[in-house]
């Protein structure tokens, strides 16, 4: 039976983005050990598309038999402009061979228009394809959407939009981020602001 509440770590990725953290393969290994045995049903392995550490985490991590975790890999959706056939970071999560994967979309125009520079429409269709082609390739997807709360506080309608796109698409879950840890005001396109994880 599915448990009422599932619960999703992000130690090997978050956890190491602190000042001072550098973990090794083997300590994502042991990590990701401890972890399944505590009891968490999803541990979110790194980003291949990051970096080579990452990359060689999920290929030994495939030899591992977890208890009751499912490894995630995790990425974003589509570049603008390119098919998902042709993105390289959606080509390595599937490479990364974990059932499942995670990857985090633009909610909040602000984003959508300064940081990827494009449209609203092509923002739908990056979350939608990307989404698509994983589920075409077996995975259990999660999809992460980005400053959903300052997004929808912006544009409910297209923050809905959004999240319709990645359902629609097949995501098996929706989760919608406060990725700033704070309700905020709209930001200028240059400003700072603390980010935590989902």
């Amino acid at each position: 039976m599915k448990p009422d509440v599932e619960i999703y770590d992000t130690t090997l990725r978050d956890g190491s983005q602190g000042e001072g953290i550098n973990f090794s393969v083997s300590d994502k290994l042991r990590i990701a050990e401890r972890l399944d045995a505590f009891g968490m049903h999803y541990i979110e392995g790194g980003w291949p598309g990051s970096n080579p550490k990452d990359i060689e985490f999920f290929d030994q991590a495939r030899s591992r038999k977890f208890r009751r975790a499912r490894l995630a890999a995790f990425g974003s959706t589509r570049r603008k402009g390119v098919s998902v056939e042709q993105d390289e970071q959606v080509r390595l999560l599937i490479e990364a061979q974990t059932p499942v994967v995670t990857i985090f979309g633009k909610t909040w125009l602000l984003h959508v228009k300064e940081v990827l520079r494009t449209t609203p429409e092509e923002n739908l269709g990056m979350i939608g394809d990307t989404i698509r082609f994983l589920k075409d390739h077996g995975k259990h997807v999660i999809y992460d959407a980005e400053h959903a709360f300052d997004g929808y506080k912006d544009d409910p309608e297209y923050a809905l939009a959004t999240w319709m796109a990645a359902e629609k698409a097949g995501a098996d879950v929706v989760t919608l981020c406060d990725t700033n840890g704070e309700p905020c005001p709209r930001r200028s396109p240059g400003s700072s602001s603390p980010r935590a994880a989902c």
